[in-house]
């Protein structure tokens, strides 16, 4: 029963540093750009998109397509650098174990 103990606080510490990293995971952002940094985005490690930047040389009304390429660009790759940012800041905490839901 003494081993059962500790495995509880063990698994109480380990909820709450993962709740105190997800808190400071919202404050860390990723940003990345397209089109020669003709769009740049910025995520942070909610997933959420925290700004969009456009440069005016790229607003082509003759050519919207483009447009939203690149912003679809930009912004999958800032989103995909916030879950790698995440996995990563979660497998420094569960030391390399692989708890299904947490990243």
């Amino acid at each position: 029963m003494k081993g059962m103990g500790n495995m509880l606080k063990q698994a109480q510490k380990l909820q709450t540093k993962m709740l105190k990293l997800q808190e400071e995971l919202a404050d860390k952002t990723v940003e990345t750009t397209a089109g020669g940094g003709m769009v740049k985005v910025v995520a942070n490690g909610k997933q959420q998109i925290v700004s969009l930047q456009i440069e005016k040389e790229v607003v082509d009304p003759e050519d919207v397509e483009m447009l939203q390429d690149l912003i679809l660009a930009a912004v999958n790759d800032a989103l995909a650098q916030a879950q790698e940012m995440v996995s990563t800041e979660m497998g420094r905490l569960t030391g390399g174990l692989n708890i299904p839901g947490l990243t």
